[in-house]
């Protein structure tokens, strides 16, 4: 697999890092003097970046995570004293942008997941975090309507009666607790959160990206695409080539690949 890194922005300030090594990409949320909270700029920069990654083929797998010890605090709350920006507006179109992305997403979760980070991290597909983690959804603490489309994601993940726990109360619970009610899906040690998500990211990067992106279709509730898949199946190659490999006892060498706004067979 082609192994290509871009360089992490330097600025300072407020800012989305990303870097692509091995077909995963990597998008940091960093804003260390605010416990990464995400500010305006953040939330209008974060669709536009995912539509970037989604074009790029050797993107396989999206790892989002916080810089240091912390995921993300939430919503930087100065944003919420400029309603011309439309922060709410601005989140919602970052959750669903990120929920959107073609290819698998894995959260990785040190520290706080409050507030905004928590609707991040339930758009991803899957949620890794440490022992010392701990999440809540808080805009029962700020008056504010948590949005229809980010209530109804965080009931899917979780069931109404958890929902209700969290929106209703804003207070936080552990990494334990999260994974019993499915909030997330494994819970590490924190020295060994890195190597774990390195390691799973090489095993989604290595699977059919036909079987991967039908899945998430359809575990995400779409009911119109099984002809659509089908075809894609057919004319993919990917069925022949896993078998094939099976056989001959090799690694397969998928190489179909999705893309924004469909999914498409490439070669090579």
């Amino acid at each position: 697999m082609e192994t290509r890194e871009q360089p992490c922005a330097t600025a300072a300030g407020p800012r989305l890092e990303h870097g692509v090594v091995d077909g995963v990409a990597t998008v940091v949320i960093s804003n260390p003097a605010k416990r990464n909270a995400m500010t305006a700029d953040m939330w209008e920069a974060l669709p536009g970046l995912l539509e970037s990654l989604a074009a790029d083929p050797t993107v396989r797998v999206l790892v989002l995570t916080g810089a240091g010890e912390t995921f993300c605090a939430g919503a930087d709350i100065t944003s919420l004293r400029d309603p011309a920006r439309r922060p709410q507006e601005l989140a919602v179109r970052a959750e669903e942008a990120l929920a959107a992305f073609p290819r698998p997403t894995l959260a990785v979760v040190r520290g706080h997941c409050v507030g905004g980070g928590s609707q991040l991290a339930t758009a991803c597909d899957l949620r890794f975090a440490d022992q010392r983690a701990s999440f809540g959804i808080t805009p029962a603490k700020l008056g504010i309507v948590y949005a229809s489309s980010s209530t109804r994601r965080l009931v899917a993940l979780v069931g109404p009666a958890t929902a209700k726990f969290l929106l209703f109360s804003g207070e936080l619970i552990g990494a334990e607790r999260a994974l019993r009610t499915g909030l997330v899906d494994e819970v590490l040690p924190a020295d060994g959160l890195e190597q774990r998500v390195r390691a799973f990211a090489r095993v989604l990067a290595s699977r059919s990206q036909l079987t991967q992106g039908a899945a998430k279709e359809f575990a995400d509730g779409r009911t119109d695409r099984d002809a659509y898949w089908s075809a894609q199946a057919r004319g993919s190659g990917d069925t022949d080539e896993g078998v094939a490999a099976f056989l001959e006892r090799r690694a397969p060498r998928f190489t179909y690949t999705t893309e924004p706004g469909g999914a498409v067979p490439t070669s090579g």
